[in-house]
């Protein structure tokens, strides 16, 4: 059966847990990693780790797609959500606002734009057009928020002048195997962009239930 472009992405993050753990050299780790890509049936990709372990010693397992299920922290797949046309490549806003969050797909190239109005995006249910995405922030007079989950990979390097481009989420996260890398940039003119880190609602219930514990006290 052909494989798809989620199944291959899938083997080729288990080659790269592979190498990092020494378990394939960077020879070999290369030549694996570019079948991965190259493979057209789902046959070719179970060649490629079958005599690799999953995390904590077992073999890695084959599900339905055909490629080894593996999810990072969280319970996040990201493999599952890199990949697919975009829903959206931009934003605008003037005298008003704009919102992008729940399930959407970035696009490569995010640009979003307000003045005297302000402007939401919310990463942290989003799926991503490509593994590096770029997101253009410019406000003029006006606000924008990123937020994003503690799992995700994210760079800040936008510029405030006579305003602010804060950065609460650059190092204070723990980037989850095969997360995609997202670029944050832009220019805030007498105006503000702040980028924070937040858990996704199910997240914050799951690590709310562990405190309870057991008895649910």
């Amino acid at each position: 059966m052909r494989a798809s472009d989620a199944e291959r992405e899938r083997v080729a993050e288990v080659l790269r847990d592979a190498v990092a753990e020494g378990r394939l050299q960077m020879q070999e780790f290369e030549q694996r990693l570019d079948a991965a890509y190259k493979a057209r049936t789902r046959g070719e990709l179970e060649l490629l780790v079958r005599d690799l372990p999953a995390p904590g010693g077992s073999v890695a397992p084959v599900g339905a797609g055909g490629a080894p299920a593996r999810a990072g922290s969280a319970g996040i797949d990201w493999a599952e959500r890199i990949g697919g046309p975009a829903t959206s490549t931009g934003a605008f806003a003037l005298w008003g606002g704009f919102r992008r969050k729940g399930r959407w797909t970035v696009g490569r190239k995010f640009t979003a734009f307000t003045m005297w109005g302000g402007g939401e995006i919310d990463l942290r249910e989003a799926r991503f057009e490509d593994r590096e995405v770029v997101i253009r922030c410019f406000t003029i007079m006006g606000g924008m928020q990123v937020t994003v989950p503690p799992e995700l990979n994210v760079k800040v390097s936008g510029i405030g002048i006579l305003g602010g481009f804060g950065d609460r989420a650059t190092g204070e996260g723990t980037p989850s195997p095969g997360s995609p890398r997202v670029r944050i940039t832009g220019l805030a003119l007498m105006g503000g962009v702040g980028v924070v880190l937040k858990q996704r609602k199910a997240d914050r219930e799951r690590a709310r239930q562990l405190k309870k514990g057991p008895g649910g006290e």
